[in-house]
């Protein structure tokens, strides 16, 4: 009986991780890795943003764990200047600020380590204004994308449903 358990148990934490795989993004940014790490929901015909969307039940709201699971993860091994915020090299946990679905703000902040839904906005290093965009087509899954644009600058991207946020980064 024990055995089934533990395996009913597992079965069922292997299915709820399996709906939002675990996911990374990548880049030499000025010759310095960036990288978000982070798991990737999908929409599966849930409305996401607003009022009445999916995020809206979240403990957190209106700040956002920009993921699914454990807290999304942000480290860079230089000093990042991030949509005017200075951003020293080392790791932080991401949020974006989503309580007007059309205008968000992108949250740095220095607690590392927490579970997703554990947000403390006394170590937020600070929150910078994301331009807004829609794809032209439902993004299902979740996904960032970091992007070299040469000369130490680069992008955050980040898509989802039908939503397209981005923030300027530049090597300090």
């Amino acid at each position: 009986m024990r055995n089934q358990v533990v395996l009913l148990i597992l079965a069922t934490a292997s299915a709820a991780y399996a709906q939002s795989p675990p996911a990374r993004a990548t880049a030499k940014i000025g010759g310095q890795a960036v990288t978000v790490q982070y798991s990737a929901p999908s929409v599966r015909g849930r409305r996401i943003f607003g009022p009445a969307g999916l995020l809206s039940r979240d403990p957190t709201y209106p700040a956002w764990r920009a993921g699914a699971n454990a807290a999304t993860t942000l480290k860079t091994d230089a000093a990042l200047d991030i949509g005017g915020l200075t951003v020293p090299a080392g790791r932080y946990t991401l949020y974006v600020w989503v309580k007007d679905p059309e205008a968000w703000d992108l949250i740095v902040n220095k607690q590392v380590g927490q579970w997703g839904l554990t947000y403390n906005a006394s170590a937020d290093l600070g929150r910078v204004k994301m331009t807004m965009g829609k794809p032209p087509k439902l993004v299902e899954t979740l996904k960032y994308t970091l992007t070299d644009k040469g000369g130490g600058a680069g992008e955050l991207r980040l898509e989802w449903e039908q939503h397209v946020a981005t923030v300027p980064l530049h090597v300090k």
